[in-house]
């Protein structure tokens, strides 16, 4: 499972400060599967069990769990756009019972686009994977198409909300004969990241994922802040809480790091070339 990997990360971010499940420290881990709309029902029901702090992964989990509590604290694993969304008043001074981290700039949908059309050459037509249930996304896809207008892109928005309704998307996306694939940061999209790959393996289509564990799961290309090191970093939130600080008084932390990943192997098997210029400022290259 995709997740079993940021969890890990999350717990060894706990160890870090000291903090070790079943002997100091209990974890109550609740799943939505991919499903939007289990996520009230599951806030719901972890604000009932009387929680110090709930970690929630995504705009999505984070605004279920804030539309149930103001008292109990929350923090945020990742979130794409903490003020535009309204979970945060602003990032040094979030207010109300919500910290944590972001992982979305605004030049981020830019320069992946830019990288894409350094291995298309002339791309011209550009396909947008996307969950419009994430309330983060729209930020996401106005920043993505104002960088396609600016290279001269046509860009395709290809909508997902849910595991059961990706053929119906991947179908759409070979319909609108894209030159390439842009899957935006999604808790659901990165959860069902092997599906994807096995599509554009398949499909012959360059796709550039936010998540460098896609690139090493056989994605073409990642770009992007490192997940596993925002949800061991919200471990440091959690510390500081359960020791008696307040989450409004905590900034928000924005990404420092990009992680550039490109897997050699998939660039063989779909027929594309890795410019030397890209592959030379590639933080990991799998051959």
């Amino acid at each position: 499972m995709a997740v079993r990997g940021l969890l890990e990360a999350f717990r060894q971010g706990l160890k870090e400060y000291g903090w070790v499940e079943e002997q100091n420290i209990s974890v109550d881990y609740r799943f939505a599967n991919g499903k939007e709309d289990a996520l009230p029902s599951i806030a719901a029901e972890l604000v009932q069990s009387r929680l110090d702090v709930i970690v929630a992964e995504g705009t999505a989990a984070t605004w279920a769990a804030k539309n149930v509590t103001k008292t109990v604290p929350i923090v945020m694993a990742t979130s794409s756009d903490p003020v535009g969304t309204g979970l945060v008043a602003s990032l040094n001074r979030p207010g109300g019972n919500i910290t944590g981290l972001s992982i979305q700039t605004a030049e981020l949908s830019g320069k992946r686009l830019q990288l894409l059309t350094e291995i298309v050459p002339g791309l011209a037509r550009v396909a947008v994977l996307s969950n419009s249930l994430n309330p983060s996304i729209p930020l996401v896809l106005e920043q993505t198409k104002a960088a396609a207008q600016s290279l001269g892109i046509e860009m395709h928005v290809v909508e997902v909300q849910a595991p059961d309704k990706f053929e119906g998307a991947f179908a759409a996306v070979t319909t609108a004969r894209a030159g390439a694939l842009i899957v935006l940061p999604d808790p659901l999209l990165y959860g069902q990241h092997p599906r994807i790959v096995t599509f554009t393996a398949a499909s012959h289509l360059p796709a550039l994922f936010p998540e460098k564990e896609v690139a090493e799961a056989g994605g073409l290309i990642a770009y992007g802040p490192s997940i596993p090191a925002s949800f061991r970093r919200a471990a440091a939130y959690v510390d500081k809480i359960l020791r008696g600080a307040k989450p409004g008084d905590l900034p928000v932390e924005q990404p420092t790091k990009f992680e550039l990943v490109v897997n050699l192997q998939t660039t063989k098997a779909i027929g594309v070339t890795i410019p030397t210029s890209i592959l030379l400022r590639a933080d990991e290259v799998i051959e």
